[in-house]
């Protein structure tokens, strides 16, 4: 199981999950000493084969060179999960631009390439998974501030929910995991911790733990997608359901409650 973005957050989360599954893992992820951190504490507690690639999927080399690298080391990848991402909440305007070509990088074509990369192998072998870690934002309307995150977001749910209508009956399962608020690293990286934690009480927040294990779950299932918690899902089908200008007003609170417009 090829795990992006493994050294924090949902994708840690995942990694030990699919350790005591009996996968072996390849880590990835920009930084090299807290994906050994990870490593070792996966062979230390669950007897794990653990093989760690650090990569930087911000460059457009990097997909192609971890496709490569993993050649190069004589392991066939039966698992990928897209997990790697990072968001921008300044604004549209006040961010720098290769930020958001960054995120596009990461979030978007990473993902086209690595399951593009990777899936032709699977189907040969007449098995395996790709979990796509999306967001709920991605079933919600877009907001400012973090103007690219949704719509990124939203084009992996539509492209997960193609790619699995293309490989079903070959052994392949594609799911997008579409979780919402989740404690994890995210929000101290891109710098809304304090915000969104006095903007949103303490029983919209899910673990990482609890996101990976829904995750797993559902792409084992084969289901084209998958939103943690009856909150979540209620909102998403209720911002489906208004009328655009209800839904935006809707979530155009999101970013006034955390003071970025």
């Amino acid at each position: 199981m090829l795990i992006t973005g493994a050294s924090a957050g949902i994708g840690s989360a995942l990694a030990p999950v699919y350790a005591m599954h009996g996968w072996d893992l390849v880590l990835t992820a920009r930084r090299r000493d807290a994906l050994q951190d990870r490593a070792d504490f996966l062979r230390d507690i669950y007897q794990a084969t653990v093989t760690v690639i650090p990569e930087d999927l911000a460059d457009p080399a990097a997909p192609r060179r971890l496709f490569e690298a993993v050649q190069a080391k004589g392991l066939t990848v039966d698992g990928l999960v897209n997990n790697a991402g990072f968001s921008r909440t300044a604004g549209f305007l006040d961010t720098d631009p290769e930020a958001h070509a960054a995120m596009i990088r990461v979030m978007l074509t990473a993902p086209v390439e690595l399951a593009r990369l990777f899936a032709p192998g699977m189907v040969e072998r007449g098995y395996g998974r790709i979990l796509n870690v999306a967001s709920l934002a991605g079933r919600m309307p877009a907001t400012g501030g973090d103007t690219l995150y949704g719509p990124i977001k939203s084009f992996l749910i539509k492209a997960s929910q193609g790619l699995h209508l293309e490989l079903r009956g070959t052994g392949v399962h594609v799911t997008a995991l579409c979780p919402g608020y989740t404690l994890t690293e995210f929000h101290d990286a891109n710098g809304t911790r304090a915000e969104v934690s006095a903007a949103y009480p303490g029983w919209m927040w899910q673990t990482a733990d609890h996101v990976a294990r829904v995750g797993y779950e559902a792409c084992e299932a084969n289901r084209p997608s998958v939103t943690p918690g009856i909150v979540n899902n209620l909102l998403a089908g209720l911002a489906k359901h208004l009328p655009d200008r209800l839904a935006l007003a809707m979530v155009g609170g999101h970013a006034k409650r955390l003071k970025r417009i």
